[in-house]
């Protein structure tokens, strides 16, 4: 047969003006039985599954009998006429002429039951999954809607540094590299170099990976992150909280109009997201937080980080993303500005998800005064002259100005409604797992 033809994809032939027609696919497979002289096999690409009958009457003996003995994940090519089939995937099935093995596979060594560790040393191969793949598509749209909402309200996207001379939030979880003859760290947050470039670019973001070396191995802590941080300038805190329940609520918007077909396969209530579109996301300060958590009966008190814990009996308390607003400058980054009204609080925010899910944004206005910056930079314990560049952003006409980063991976796991962040990652880095 002559290969040069026009090759389909699975989902644009799911169709009844298809019936009827000869179709033509490429993929691997997802599953196959052999029963008497036919083949059902089930046929994935990037965009979905179709049953496909290899009838040893139309494409001969040594097809079907190779199929028998065939493993799942071997890579083929088939061409057939379609026809409906209401007990088929998708209800439709090619009915083949011509079907040839392009790529074997023997002993594919996930077949259903492994536990995680297995899954996760093997995630070369457990990428293929339907699970992971439905979630990587609407993680596209993630990032897609993401910069679109940038473009599309006049911000500038740069791109900072992933190596540094300094910490952001705090040299304890920082990676240390080789830098020729110096040491340097793998960034945390490209904040501090977006500050940097508000003074010429007014509003500016940045989608980087970014790098934090925690101990905690939670289900939504990674090692490596995708970071999508914003900067600009002229803005208070309760401007930048209006950018950041703006982002959400579109990117929320997006995935529900281009991804519907991806969250019905992973079973997300499409109800419960379509309550997150429309901002404005309530609010409430650090103080309130502390109240209704004591009131559930929480061990916590004033002045006390908020954790995973924490923010999930938070979330229980509301029906969309919502924010906390004013903590105690004590848990909060040195660069945060302090609240005029009541200097023991920094004008710091951070936007929690639904559901149990919790932080996925945190940002604040940030300290505009040189020697506000610089006493904090001491309360802090670091050393002034790893921030000298940083403290003369202060010195050279400086402005108010707020910022933001927001997880791509807790977002993508609170959207597609995982269990956990590190199926919002093909290749999840945290502590004790580097390989594959």
């Amino acid at each position: 047969m002559n290969e040069n033809i026009g090759w389909h994809h699975i989902e644009d032939v799911l169709s009844n003006s298809f019936v009827g027609r000869k179709v033509c696919v490429r993929g691997w497979i997802y599953r196959r039985s052999v029963v008497g002289g036919k083949a059902f096999v089930r046929v994935r690409d990037s965009t979905g599954v179709i049953q496909v009958v290899v009838d040893k009457k139309k494409c001969g003996e040594d097809i079907v009998r190779t199929l028998k003995d065939i493993g799942l994940e071997a890579s083929v090519k088939t061409c057939g006429e379609l026809v409906k089939q209401p007990r088929a995937p998708g209800g439709y099935e090619i009915q083949a002429d011509w079907f040839k093995v392009v790529g074997y596979s023997r002993d594919f060594p996930i077949k259903g039951g492994e536990g995680i560790d297995y899954l996760l040393d093997n995630r070369h191969l457990w990428i293929r999954s339907r699970k992971l793949t439905e979630t990587m598509k609407i993680k596209h749209s993630v990032l897609r809607a993401g910069r679109e909402y940038f473009i599309e309200n006049g911000w500038w996207e740069v791109t900072p540094p992933i190596l540094t001379a300094s910490a952001v939030e705090g040299g304890a979880t920082l990676f240390p590299v080789k830098y020729f003859d110096k040491t340097a760290y793998l960034s945390q947050s490209a904040q501090l170099y977006l500050e940097a470039l508000i003074y010429s670019l007014e509003k500016v973001w940045s989608l980087t990976t970014s790098f934090r070396a925690e101990k905690s191995r939670t289900r939504r802590h990674l090692a490596e992150y995708w970071h999508l941080e914003a900067e600009a300038a002229w803005y208070n805190m309760e401007d930048m909280m209006r950018v950041a329940e703006e982002l959400v609520a579109h990117i929320v918007q997006y995935v529900l109009e281009h991804n519907r077909r991806q969250l019905e396969i992973l079973g997300r209530n499409l109800e419960i997201l379509k309550n997150y579109v429309e901002p404005p996301y309530p609010r409430i300060r650090y103080d309130e937080a502390i109240e209704i958590l004591q009131k559930k009966g929480v061990n916590i008190e004033w002045g006390d980080d908020l954790g995973a814990d924490e923010e999930r009996v938070l979330t229980m308390e509301f029906d969309k993303p919502f924010f906390i607003t004013h903590f105690p400058k004590e848990i909060k980054s040195f660069y945060m500005k302090l609240d005029p009204e009541n200097e023991k609080l920094a004008l710091g925010f951070d936007l929690l998800a639904p559901e149990g899910y919790g932080e996925i944004i945190g940002g604040s206005e940030r300290e505009d005064d040189y020697n506000k910056l610089l006493n904090r930079i001491i309360e802090q314990g670091y050393n002034p002259e790893d921030y000298k560049w940083y403290l003369d952003l202060r010195k050279y006409g400086s402005v108010p100005h707020s910022g933001f980063g927001l997880g791509i991976e807790r977002l993508v796991m609170w959207i597609a409604g995982l269990d956990h962040i590190r199926d919002a990652i093909p290749f999840p880095r945290f502590r004790g797992r580097i390989y594959p």
